[in-house]
């Protein structure tokens, strides 16, 4: 229309430069032939037809004016809505977590020496009392000899000992000589007995030594780096541990939660003490570090005796199956908890718009128009928004073509019975 109404205008604006410059040509010639004698005539003659012609132009443009102001208005959309009611709802929360083996050790040399040989490779799976490590074990023989050597001496004088004793024994019996030389001799057999056992610790301690140089697995698992290479010395006081070796056929998943939702943890499951209410947790999922579900179910079996100072929250602990060792220590990933909630109001996500940190729904009254409402979402179903303000039980929401919609728009609602099934518990 407006393209139009500026064709009609330019139109009418170039009529009346032609007809000017036709008046003032038409003023030349007859001033020459006529003398100004038929001069008034002809202007206004002129005058008359652009009289007509602007005339002619402007019916039209009202014509068309007219024609646009008729047009029918559009009708309004059919959209589907859905009436609001209150059902049962599970909302999932997440909590950040860390995992662990059920066995995380430090592999350490107990005694000083000289490394031999690795014999694993980082990243590989042992059984619980394969070699791992081989520290130069000479020195500790050596002792062992050593002790063996000394506990023969000790035997040997333990016989002496015992025979002074034999020899004086009938003596003093006799009177032949004082008891005071028996009783020095039965002093000595004690003396040699004594260095006897000395002598038996000092070769089992040379031979736990011994055995300190070969390095095993405490327990089957996955070994970690190896900052140590072969050749080089090691000591029981190093800062550095030989590896970490992880026992992972089952991993603890440690989270925390906050005093309100630890308090909102305790009050929806039956129970007298906190053990109670343990045995009764239904199973929680593991969300892995790429967002995806590990697919296997774990149990709260543990939460801590107090609340950290710092953080203000109480750590909770997760048993989850690890069989195929998909999971490692050091693992990061989210605790994803269900809350039941009863009469609870859900909207689903998809009739929801956001716009400057607000979700809205458009909610509709009798007359058919629509309303745009701010809701407040405290948790999430499935698909669905749990909400605690902003629409009740009872209202009409439109489902879907929201983004197309403006305050105060009138619809034409489709009941959306099919789609009333979204809201389901989960």
């Amino acid at each position: 229309m407006h393209y139009y109404m500026a064709f009609c205008i330019d139109l009418l604006n170039n009529v009346r430069k032609f007809n000017r410059l036709k008046y003032m040509n038409l003023q030349n010639t007859t001033n020459k032939i006529f003398k100004n004698e038929n001069v008034q005539q002809i202007k206004t003659n002129i005058k008359m037809k652009n009289v007509i012609i602007t005339s002619f132009i402007l019916a039209l443009v009202l014509s068309s004016c007219a024609d646009k102001q008729q047009a029918p208005a559009p009708a309004a959309p059919l959209l589907p809505v859905l009436a609001i009611q209150n059902s049962n709802a599970v909302t999932d929360a997440e909590y950040p977590a860390s995992i662990q083996g059920t066995v995380d050790v430090e592999i350490r040399p107990q005694v000083s020496g000289n490394l031999d040989r690795v014999l694993v490779d980082e990243g590989a799976y042992v059984n619980k009392g394969q070699t791992l490590f081989k520290i130069n074990e000479r020195p500790f023989r050596e002792q062992l000899n050593n002790a063996l050597a000394s506990l023969h001496a000790s035997e040997a004088a333990l016989i002496n000992a015992q025979l002074e004793v034999d020899k004086l024994t009938p003596l003093v019996q006799n009177k032949v000589v004082s008891d005071y030389q028996l009783k020095t001799a039965k002093a000595s057999q004690k003396i040699a007995a004594a260095n006897i056992e000395q002598a038996r610790a000092m070769v089992e301690s040379a031979k736990i030594n011994l055995g300190y140089t070969n390095v095993t697995a405490p327990v089957s698992g996955y070994i970690g780096r190896l900052p140590k290479k072969q050749g080089s010395l090691v000591s029981a006081s190093d800062i550095e541990p030989l590896t970490k070796l992880s026992d992972v056929h089952e991993v603890f998943v440690y989270f925390s939660l906050g005093e309100t939702d630890f308090i909102k943890f305790k009050s929806q499951y039956a129970g007298n003490t906190l053990g109670d209410k343990i045995k009764k947790l239904p199973p929680v999922t593991l969300i892995l570090a790429d967002n995806s579900d590990y697919g296997k179910s774990g149990k709260i079996d543990m939460v801590d005796g107090q609340f950290d100072k710092t953080t203000g929250a109480i750590t909770l602990r997760a048993t989850f199956p690890n069989a195929s060792g998909t999971l490692r220590s050091g693992n990061t990933g989210k605790i994803r908890l269900g809350i039941n909630h009863d009469d609870a109001i859900l909207v689903p996500q998809s009739a929801t718009i956001e716009m400057q940190d607000k979700v809205f729904v458009f909610t509709l009254n009798k007359e058919n128009k629509v309303n745009k409402m701010p809701i407040t979402i405290i948790g999430k179903s499935g698909t669905n928004y749990l909400i605690s303000d902003g629409v009740k039980s009872g209202d009409q929401i439109v489902l879907s073509g929201i983004d197309k919609l403006q305050e105060g728009q009138v619809i034409q609602p489709q009941k959306a019975t099919a789609v009333a099934q979204i809201i389901t518990k989960k």
